[in-house]
Order: structure tokens, then C-alpha cells, then sequence
């Protein structure tokens, strides 16, 4: 495009619109004409018509709008590609993640499996990978470990107790606790998406969300330290649990199992040297190498062939049953107990499902449903609970890797993988340490704690912002996971408040030429007109504030202006009485008021009158100011410029 064309002038020549003008040529109807009462607008809900029917029915079940429309040809391939690459993923993820809810590992593989076959029929992403993720395993982890502690199920020994556990009933009471704190966080999640409550979670900003996920990284790895050396560290629960724990972690070095850290060091040096080498060959290979996936396969192999368990004491995952679990009514005296931390569960799942899913749908062209993503993240944790699985959202690198191999829709080839291993495979995995699957922990953990590279990142972008993320770090790493997260929603909240209590005030001048109307620092301001803008809406909470600006910028006592109007406007109607046909005279100095699209709710509050009319509202800052200037006797800016007349002040805000 040559630059003429990109910078031709435009010459439009139109009338001054007022609101009252604008209403005329669009024939917009009032607020109380388009919009009716109460008992109306229930009556047209509860009427039900096919094409609503319709509506509702695919709307509630998104699968209803594509699967018809499934392109075997077209997206058979990539799919099953990605779904293959995703179910890989789900295996090692899922028996690590088991480990930092404090659950059996089998329970991470029923957990990888069930939810996603609930979001195959209820979710509206296509890209989003739904099963095990680190905040919430250790999030259902901090339930687990205070509600079924250790010291809970040792072994009598006649009438003395032992420092042995009972593993076996200990964990099944673990699994009791997850099942009914993830089916509480489904339903809940069900009820704020049924109540269109989906909106909750854009004030769970991006800087409050990363710092809680990079608190919740330093429990993990705190969580995931009695594997890696080989102790049994009391587990602490409530604030200032992290630092209590590590504490009696760093205590028990000494006693460290060398066997344990042998495997979990060699470990993890070959696991950050296999992703290395899959970030460097990523360009030129079709799908990532399943690093984690032959670690545990090799580590399977070589804990059984020089029986580490036996020869070594070194820990392994133990018996894995074979088959599906049948479902079962998760224990409901329990919710008492952990509705707290259902409710955090299902404000962090959804909060991390629907910022990945706005994600890829923005990339890819196509609408993600907030309050239907919330129903179907619901469903998949109130039925996934029914089967003992714990609480899932969308996992960042599965949903990249599902996404980077071509992956178009939710069509559930990982769920297969998931399923095969549940059923004939998962016996293979008995004899892998679990020193492993916490070193897979350790290294996945790595992309978390590479977001404190955000305080360097707001400090240059926004201070309020770096505020939430320091305040949600400290309180998250003090006050455990749940208290934490309760704490930085309400310091997110006092700062949305801050903000709309300090809003940013400017006069503002002409762009000589144009209709375009910027700061006052870099243009002149139009003689003997003053055009007031406020960045925030004006309520109650703001509205000394915003007078006391107005009072400010403009320079003039904006209430003794008002009493001096209204005492004019006074005399003008008792000089109406005595003479009807005689001219109304203007105040001297009056204020009008300029604001588009709050029309309605202008109307709603009874604002216009008599002697405030539609006619003092105008489409544009530019109409308002050729109204003033024609009403005291310019045509344009151009007489104003060119003649430097002085014209009698007139000011109105611009919001």
C-alpha cells in the first residue's frame, strides 16, 4: 500500500449529534421501552420452544455441535498422533502426581482417565488436555496428609504402639478423603457454571495465578524430598507447614538412604539431559521423545532385574490391581471437613482450564464457553470422584504437546493408552522406585520456578501487579495452599478497588485538523472550552474523588457553579410565569456533561430533566465541542485559532 493511500484525508460532514438527534436517526428506542418487567422476562425463560430446546441441548453438550461434523479424512491422523504423544504423557504424569496427593500411583492413572471422558462430552476446548496437574495433586495432598495423618494408623502391638504403619489402611482412607473433596469441588464448580458464574475467574489475574503456581512448586518439591533421600519427615498441615516440614527434612539428612539418592540423582541428570536434547531436536522430529515414559520403563527394568527393593530397601510403587474400580458414594460426613479446600480446588482448576483453553482458542480461531467450561470441568471431578480419582484441570505441557502434534479435537485416543495400561500393563510398574517418579516431579517442576522471572517483568510494567504477585508468593509459601489462595483473592480485590479510587485524570486539547481529542501536555487546550476525562466510571465510591479533580483540573469551584445554575435557572422560570414568549436567557457559566453507551443507565436513574436533556449528551467529544463553540458564536476551531477571539468558558467531562 503506497503512502497516499495510507494517509489520505477523509473530509465527513455531518450535523452535531446530540443524544436526543442520535436517538431520532437510528430510531433507538428508550430504556423503558426495550426493556420489561420483571415478570416478563420469567415468563419468556420458562417458555420452551423447539428452537430453544435445541439451543439449551447443544449448548449443554458441545460434542452435539461437532462430532456430527467430524472429518475422519481430514483430522483422523492428527488426532490419533496427538492422542498417542498426550496418553504417553498421562502415564508417567499421572503416578508422579498420585505421589504429591499422597495417594497410590495406580489412583493418578484412574485419575487420567475418567475426567477426560467426561470433558470428551461437556467441553468446549478442543486443545486442553484434562487429567493430573502439580498445584492441585499437591493441593489434594495437604487434605489428605492433615485429615489422615501417619501417626493415625500405627500398629498395635498388643497394648504398646509401634512407629510401623498400617499402609494399607491408611491409604484407603487417603483415597476417601481425595474422592470426597474432588466430587464437593465438582459440584461446586457445576453450581457457579449453572449460575453463570464463570466471570469469577478474570479476577484471578495472570500475575496472581503464576505466583500461586510458583508457591505451590516450592511445596512440591518440599513434598516430593522424602523420596528423594530416602527419610520419613513428619508431614505438617496449617500456616508455616513448608517451613516446619523442611525444616525436619534438613534434620534427617544425616540419615539420608544413599541407595535412594543414588537413583534419584541419576535420575535426574538423565532427565534434564533427555529434554535438553528434545528441545534441540523438536524442529526436525514429528513428535517429542516420551523421555518420561522410558525412565520409568528403564527404571522399572533396572530396579527388577538387581532387586532394589529387596537388596537395597529402596522404595517402590508397590502392588498395582489390575482392571477398572468400580465406582462408589464418596463418604459425605466429610465434606464438612473439607469444603474449604473444595472451594480452593475448584477455584484454582478452573482458573488455570479456562486461561489454557482462552489460550489455544484464540490461536486457533474458535469460542471457549466460561460458564460451560466451568459445568464441564465440574462433571469431570464429581464423576472422577465417584471412581476414586482426585482433582484434575488441564495440564500446560500435555495440552502443548497435544496442540504442537496436530491434535483438532478432544477425540480420546490418550484415553485409550490410559485405559490398555489399567488393564494389562499397570502390574509391570511394580517394582518402580518411587524415588523415580518424584525425580520425573522434580524435573517437570522446572518451567514453574522460571516464572520468578516475572518480578523483573512487572517491576517494568506495572507496580501494582508485582505487589499481588509478591503478597499471593508470601502468603501461599506461609500460610499453606488453601489460606494462601484465600488471602491473595482478597488483596487482588482491595487492589481492584485501589485502582478504581485512583483513576487517572486529564484535561485534554485539540489535534489541530482533526477531531482527535489526547492529553493536554502534548496539545493545546481550546480557548475558553475545558474537557474533563476520568479513566474509571463514576459511582458513589469515587464520586467526591472525582469532583474534587474535576475541581482541580478545570480550576474553578464546580459546586458554587452549580448553586449560581440552579439559582439562575430559578429566575429563568419565574420570567417564564410572567412572559411566556420571552427568550430564555443562558447562564453565564454552566456545566454540561458528555458520556456514550451508559445511556440506558442514565434513563434507569431518572438523570435527564427538564433542564437536563438528551440534548446535553453528544456522540463525540468533537460534537460537544462545535456545540459550545457555535452556542457562543464560533463556527469552528478555526475561528478560534485564526482570530484568537476570546470566547466565555464552557466545560464538560469526557469519560
Amino acid at each position: 500500500m503506497d503512502s497516499t493511500r495510507r494517509f489520505g484525508k477523509y473530509r465527513v460532514e455531518r450535523e452535531v449529534l446530540d443524544e436526543q438527534r442520535l436517538e431520532e436517526i437510528t430510531q433507538r428506542k428508550a430504556y423503558s421501552d426495550i426493556h420489561r418487567s420483571l415478570t416478563e422476562q420469567l415468563r419468556d425463560s420458562l417458555r420452551c420452544t423447539l428452537p430453544k430446546l435445541k439451543r439449551g441441548v447443544m449448548s449443554s453438550l458441545p460434542v452435539l455441535y461437532w462430532l456430527p461434523k467430524y472429518s475422519v479424512w481430514d483430522y483422523g491422523m492428527p488426532d490419533l498422533v496427538s492422542g498417542i504423544s498426550v496418553g504417553i504423557m498421562h502415564l508417567p504424569q499421572g503416578m508422579a502426581y498420585a505421589l504429591l496427593a499422597s495417594l497410590p500411583p495406580v489412583f493418578g492413572l484412574y485419575t487420567s482417565l475418567y475426567p477426560a471422558l467426561i470433558y470428551f462430552f461437556f467441553g468446549t476446548s478442543r486443545h486442553i488436555s484434562i487429567g493430573t496437574f502439580t498445584v492441585l495433586s499437591i493441593m489434594v495432598g495437604s487434605v489428605t496428609e492433615r485429615l489422615a495423618p501417619d501417626v493415625d494408623f500405627l500398629i498395635m502391638n498388643g497394648t504398646n504402639i509401634t512407629s510401623e504403619v498400617d499402609i494399607a489402611a491408611r491409604d484407603s482412607f487417603r483415597v476417601q478423603v481425595a474422592a470426597a473433596t474432588t466430587v464437593l469441588g465438582g459440584l461446586i464448580q457445576v453450581l457457579l457454571g449453572v449460575v453463570k458464574f464463570g466471570f469469577v475467574g478474570t479476577y484471578l489475574s495472570e500475575p496472581l495465578v503464576r505466583a500461586y503456581t510458583t508457591a505451590a512448586a516450592a511445596h512440591a518439591v518440599v513434598a516430593q524430598l522424602k523420596y528423594i533421600f530416602g527419610v520419613s519427615p513428619t508431614r505438617f498441615s496449617g500456616p508455616l507447614s513448608l517451613v516446619y516440614t523442611l525444616k525436619d527434612v534438613c534434620s534427617l539428612l544425616p540419615h539420608t538412604h544413599l541407595p535412594t539418592l543414588v537413583v534419584s540423582a541419576v535420575t535426574m541428570a538423565l532427565l534434564i539431559a533427555a529434554k535438553e536434547l528434545n528441545s534441540f531436536l523438536s524442529p526436525k522430529l514429528p513428535v517429542p521423545i516420551p523421555v518420561e515414559l522410558i525412565t520409568i520403563v528403564a527404571g522399572t527394568l533396572v530396579s527388577s532385574y538387581a532387586h532394589l527393593n529387596s537388596n537395597y530397601t529402596v522404595s517402590v510403587v508397590g502392588e498395582i490391581p489390575s482392571g477398572l474400580s468400580s465406582p462408589c458414594v464418596p463418604d459425605v460426613r466429610l465434606f464438612g471437613e473439607v469444603i474449604g479446600d473444595a472451594f480452593a480446588l475448584a477455584i484454582v482448576g478452573y482458573a488455570i482450564s479456562i486461561s489454557l483453553g482462552k489460550t489455544f482458542a484464540i490461536k486457533h480461531g474458535y469460542k471457549v464457553d466460561s460458564n460451560q467450561e466451568l459445568v464441564a470441568l465440574g462433571l469431570s471431578n464429581a464423576v472422577g470422584g465417584f471412581f476414586q480419582c482426585f482433582s484434575v484441570c488441564p495440564s500446560m505441557s500435555r495440552s502443548l504437546i497435544q496442540e504442537s502434534t496436530g491434535g483438532k479435537t478432544q477425540v480420546m485416543a490418550s484415553a485409550l493408552i490410559v485405559l490398555v495400561t489399567i488393564l494389562k500393563l499397570g502390574t509391570l510398574f511394580q517394582e518402580l522406585p518411587k524415588a523415580i517418579l518424584a525425580s520425573i516431579v522434580f524435573v517437570n517442576l522446572k518451567g514453574m520456578f522460571k516464572q520468578y522471572a516475572d518480578i523483573v517483568t512487572l517491576w517494568r510494567s506495572s507496580k501494582i501487579d508485582l505487589v499481588v504477585w509478591l503478597v499471593t508468593w508470601v502468603s501461599t509459601m506461609l500460610l499453606n495452599l488453601d489460606l494462601g489462595l484465600a488471602a491473595s483473592i482478597t488483596f487482588a480485590l482491595f487492589t481492584v478497588i485501589f485502582r478504581t479510587q485512583m483513576p487517572t485524570y486529564s484535561v485534554l486539547g485539540n489535534v489541530p485538523g482533526t477531531e482527535l481529542y489526547v492529553d493536554l501536555e502534548t496539545h493545546r487546550q481550546i480557548p475558553g472550552v475545558t474537557i474533563f476525562r476520568s479513566s474509571a466510571t463514576v459511582y458513589f465510591a469515587n464520586a467526591d474523588l472525582y469532583l474534587e479533580a474535576l475541581k482541580k483540573k478545570s480550576g474553578l469551584d464546580i459546586s458554587k457553579m452549580i448553586i449560581y445554575k440552579r439559582r439562575q435557572e430559578a429566575k429563568q422560570r419565574r420570567r417564564e410565569r410572567r412572559a411566556e414568549r420571552r427568550a430564555k436567557r443562558q447562564a453565564k457559566k454552566e456545566v454540561m456533561s458528555w458520556k456514550s453507551s451508559v445511556v440506558e443507565q442514565l434513563e434507569r436513574s431518572e438523570f435527564f430533566s427538564d433542564s437536563i436533556t438528551k440534548r446535553h449528551l453528544f456522540a463525540s467529544v468533537h460534537d460537544a465541542v462545535l456545540y459550545c463553540l457555535n452556542h457562543r458564536g464560533a463556527s469552528s476551531l478555526t475561528d478560534i485559532y485564526n482570530t484568537g477571539r476570546y470566547y466565555p468558558l464552557k466545560i464538560f467531562v469526557s469519560f
